[in-house]
This record gives structure tokens, C-alpha cells and sequence, in this order.
């Protein structure tokens, strides 16, 4: 495994769409684990590829340190339900704390790193996680939907 770099806002590949995962290989492996390694020597929660300037629909997460990891590719969001205000940063915008509007509670069907499909069910702060790092595979940023700029 290997650390990568963290692309920083205003740098380009974060505003870019992400591209579907078509190969399950040796080489898609390598690349999440070392998102995997990335994410938990940066101490963050979710890591999505382009933040490694990679524009693959990939991201990964943790909520306990490092000892839960969860791997989605092609990640696509099939149940949103509810509203939840809260207080997001990102690795990639260091230093910044803004408040979002998102779902309390997500469904996501994906695929782990062999092509096997998963779903991810969660709420509050991993729903929000998921929504974030899915955002990523977009080009958008959590400050595009900060609840200061829509008003």
C-alpha cells in the first residue's frame, strides 16, 4: 500500500465526472488499497478517487479509525429519505467547516472490489459520508450545497 497525494481545492480533476469502473482487477485493488491507506493516515472519514486525481467512481470510508472499511465502486444512491443539518469538512478543503443539508438516511448500490454487488444502508453521519464522497464522483464539493450559500 502507498500513501497518495491529496488534491487540494482549485485543483481541476476535483471538478471533473468521474468515470465508471469497467475492469475488477489486480490493478483497481492496488488503487483501493491505497485510498485505504490514504484515508487513514489523513485521519478522515470517506476518500472518493478523484481526490487522489483519479476520475474513477471509487470511494472508500471509515468511522471507527481504521478498523471498519467500506469499499464502493460505481456507488449510485437508490433510497434518500429525510433531512439532516450538519457541520462538514473534507481533505481536500482543509481547515473548512460548513453546515449541509442532506438525507438522514440512504440506501447505495455498489459493487466491492471483486464485482460483487453490495448495499450500503446508513444514517445520519455515514448517510451524510456517503452523499459527500458520491458528490465527489460529480465534480461538486460539500461548499457548493453549504446552507450559507443558498441563501
Amino acid at each position: 500500500m502507498a500513501r497518495r497525494k491529496i488534491y487540494q481545492v482549485g485543483d481541476d480533476t476535483l471538478r471533473q465526472v468521474s468515470k465508471p469502473v469497467t475492469e475488477f482487477d489486480d490493478k483497481l485493488s492496488q488503487l483501493m488499497d491505497d485510498m485505504i491507506d490514504t484515508l487513514i493516515y489523513a485521519d478522515g472519514a470517506g476518500l472518493a478517487a478523484p481526490q487522489i486525481g483519479v476520475l474513477k467512481r471509487i470511494f472508500v470510508a471509515t468511522f471507527d479509525g481504521g478498523r471498519t472499511i467500506i469499499e464502493a465502486v460505481n456507488p449510485t444512491i437508490v433510497q434518500a429519505k429525510g433531512k439532516r443539518v450538519a457541520a462538514e469538512g473534507c481533505l481536500s478543503i482543509p481547515n473548512v467547516s460548513e453546515k449541509v443539508e442532506r438525507p438522514r438516511h440512504v440506501v447505495v448500490n455498489a459493487f466491492d472490489r471483486h464485482g460483487n454487488p453490495i448495499k450500503l444502508v446508513a444514517n445520519g453521519f455515514e448517510a451524510s459520508c456517503y452523499c459527500h464522497e458520491i458528490d465527489h464522483l460529480d465534480g461538486i464539493l460539500f461548499t457548493d450545497k453549504s446552507i450559507s450559500k443558498r441563501r
